[in-house]
């Protein structure tokens, strides 16, 4: 992507498709490329008794920390954070030695200031924003909508918040605040709810899963994926996490990142239908 590729808010992330003006976000495309990879990985080194050994987790942290690297690179840190988070977080999951989290954990702590200088200046200037006294002016917006939402929320009219186009972003990063301000605590309430039904069902699927972990890692990637694009989309529209172009899973507008997540849904239906086994037999519950 450094040498070509559509800029856009001071990133090259996107490719345009001649003739059609349509434009793909490759690092969003690579998301189900990612969990099957690290589904396959796993399928052929299982985890030992007590998790993966320190040998065993520096040859999966190369495929994590890779993607990593070269999405933060466009940059793009808020993908690339969440497929660290989604590829740590499976591997958690499946079983990784309790003293490698610990030793990462005082690794992380060490090194979080030379982390932070390698930041781009906007980067720094979103989390200077969100450790300040006064949120950002993005921020500020989305927790008026947010608060003029009341119980029920108003109708489209009377939204003025993003009526008046006060509000940015609303259809994409910030489409949680006009949610609200349109259906108010209830709606938001609600759609919370099912948000983490949902992600709660793909979990408890590993129960049935045992010594499936091609499917378990599909289940497991899927599931933190949605927890933490929710989350962090949630979390930054009042306050609580710095801005990051994070979509709301299935509500948030573009392309990419609803294409992305269809392909998810359209793999797990087939990984829980027909059971992965090299053989091609069908592995029954």
């Amino acid at each position: 992507m450094d040498f070509f590729g559509i800029s856009r808010l001071g990133a090259k992330r996107w490719l345009d498709i001649p003739f059609v003006h349509f434009t793909i976000q490759p690092s969003e495309i690579f998301k189900p490329i990612f969990i099957l990879m690290l589904a396959y990985i796993i399928k052929q080194n299982p985890p030992e008794k007590e998790g993966y050994s320190w040998k065993s987790f520096f040859k999966l942290n190369f495929f994590i920390l890779l993607p990593f690297i070269l999405i933060a690179k466009e940059p793009d840190l808020g993908t690339a954070m969440v497929l660290l988070l989604v590829g740590y977080g499976t591997l958690f999951i499946i079983g990784v030695n309790k003293k490698i989290w610990l030793s990462l954990a005082i690794i992380i702590g060490i090194s979080a200031p030379f982390l932070y200088n390698s930041l781009h200046d906007y980067q720094k200037r979103r989390i200077s924003d969100f450790i300040s006294e006064k949120p950002s002016y993005h921020v500020r917006q989305s927790i008026i909508a947010i608060g003029s939402g009341g119980l029920s929320g108003k109708i489209k009219e009377e939204a003025t918040q993003t009526h008046n186009k006060f509000l940015p972003i609303a259809t994409s990063d910030f489409i949680f605040a006009y949610f609200v301000e349109r259906f108010g605590f209830l709606g938001a309430a609600t759609l919370i709810f099912l948000y983490g039904l949902l992600v709660v069902h793909l979990i408890t699927l590993n129960f049935k899963l045992k010594n499936d972990y091609f499917a378990q890692v599909i289940t497991t990637g899927i599931s933190f994926l949605i927890f933490v694009y929710t989350s962090v989309n949630i979390a930054m529209t009042i306050g609580l996490a710095p801005v990051v172009g994070v979509p709301l899973p299935f509500f948030s507008y573009g392309g990419s990142s609803f294409i992305t997540f269809m392909i998810f849904f359209g793999i797990l239906e087939n990984t829980l239908a027909f059971r992965f086994d090299p053989t091609h037999r069908s592995v029954k519950l």
